[in-house]
């Protein structure tokens, strides 16, 4: 099956009709899994050429795969958006730095909220260019590490993860996504009786990528990350054999998304159809941000369905507040868009655009076009793997009428009048940019 609605072959949406609301658990628990650096082009349900990924496969046979969902094209940003539910100029997560920045006074993430409704909850995996901790802004259980891509002690960043304030060494030979899936296990187990939320963030696949427990001794480079891969799945498809041990699974929506696009170093390989995507962690071309996006919820979204709705990372926030029961923060914009009525089989009211920004740049993106901040329009019916940019003389009607659509949005949001970054325009760590510098002065 062809994974984009670009492509020639069209997609069907499945429009099996879900249970009436009486049947449906009134407070469903909640696990959102995060992949690091992970793009559509290494997921197999999204046509991927060199990437097997049976168990998140499964998952889109079983539910909901989107097919226009974004992010912000790196990991601090993008977690700080998902995690708010707000855009970076509202928030000042503009840059890897400027991420840090904000405390629990100025932001409300998603823990209070569901707390508020009776929620236990628990962040386990990277916490990332975060600010503080987890336990700071309303988790009630966590494991953090240092950094990203931690697996085993052998390296600096792992020698230690931190549970629930307490420092505890990570063993020789004991491999830490392991160390994680196991504390997953153990939260959902013991709060099978009521309802959770598990933000569950991948060590999986951020560089440095190292021998999996899985692994051949021979393993290099290529094989090496296709291992990591497979072992990223090989972890959820355990994490739904638990589920289903427990009776759980019609009781439980399961996301599945990544948190930026494929590391640029590997992504001439995440093709799909033989084609590289435009753009990889960092652009803000389609291979930056846009994201697989999985959604699974038995028994309530029809199984094989797929949506080519636009979706962006903010619409999590007031989607899991509504399946809650609970109140969203006062006085705050919050700008997702709940998706809660369509998982439900009701129409709700799908976004016609999302928006994304890193930095200095942003746009915002409609299913055949996008505009950005230098008001440069792109025709986007080859995207994901080229965008063609619109003379501004155009006089297609077509484009002259997305203009017109895209522009009013722009200026609804006012991105320049928010909190301006003040960052390098990459968007990357200040530290990371003058290493950069300084390795191309000394060439």
């Amino acid at each position: 099956m062809n994974p984009f609605p670009s492509l020639p072959l069209l997609l069907a949406v499945a429009t099996a009709p879900a249970l009436v609301a009486a049947d449906q658990p009134a407070k469903p628990n909640i696990i959102f899994i995060l992949a690091d650096d992970y793009g559509v082009g290494e997921v197999g349900c999204y046509g991927a050429d060199h990437y097997q990924t049976p168990n998140i496969d499964r998952l889109a046979r079983e539910g909901l795969r989107y097919t226009n969902a974004y992010t912000v094209p790196l990991c601090g940003p993008s977690r700080a958006q998902l995690l708010t539910g707000r855009y970076p100029f509202r928030t000042g997560a503009t840059n890897q730095d400027a991420t840090g920045e904000f405390t629990p006074a100025a932001e409300t993430m998603m823990p209070r909220v569901l707390k508020q409704a009776g929620y236990v909850t628990a962040a386990i995996g990277k916490w990332g260019q975060l600010p503080l901790g987890p336990a700071e802004f309303g988790f009630d259980r966590y494991l953090k590490f240092q950094g990203s891509g931690a697996y085993w002690n052998t390296q600096k960043k792992a020698e230690t993860y931190e549970v629930d304030g307490k420092k505890i060494p990570l063993r020789d030979k004991e491999y830490l996504p392991d160390v994680m899936h196991r504390l997953a296990v153990d939260f959902i187990t013991e709060n099978q009786s009521r309802p959770f939320y598990l933000y569950y963030s991948l060590s999986h696949v951020h560089t440095e990528i190292l021998p999996t427990p899985d692994s051949a001794p021979d393993s290099k480079d290529q094989t090496l990350y296709e291992d990591n891969v497979r072992y990223m799945d090989k972890l959820v498809g355990q994490l739904l054999a638990e589920l289903d041990r427990l009776k759980l699974r019609e009781k439980t929506v399961i996301v599945f998304m990544g948190d930026n696009g494929t590391g640029n170093g590997r992504a001439d390989r995440a093709t799909i159809g033989g084609r590289r995507l435009a753009g990889a962690k960092g652009s803000m071309l389609e291979g930056g941000g846009l994201e697989p996006t999985i959604v699974s919820w038995s028994g309530v979204i029809p199984a094989g369905a797929v949506s080519k709705d636009m979706v962006d990372s903010t619409d999590f926030f007031p989607t899991f507040a509504e399946l809650a029961g609970a109140k969203l923060p006062e006085k705050t914009i919050i700008d997702g868009h709940s998706l809660a009525p369509q998982w439900r089989g009701q129409k709700g009211q799908p976004r016609t655009w999302a928006f994304n920004q890193l930095a200095r740049s942003w746009y915002v993106r409609e299913t055949g076009w996008k505009l950005n901040q230098s008001g440069e329009l792109y025709d986007m019916a080859d995207a994901p793997f080229s965008e063609k940019l619109v003379p501004a003389d155009t006089k297609d009607p077509a484009a002259i009428a997305a203009r017109q659509r895209l522009q009013a949005a722009l200026d609804q949001l006012n991105p320049a009048g928010g909190i301006v970054d003040t960052g390098d325009p990459s968007g990357r760590h200040a530290s990371n940019v003058a290493k950069r510098k300084e390795g191309q002065k000394n060439k």
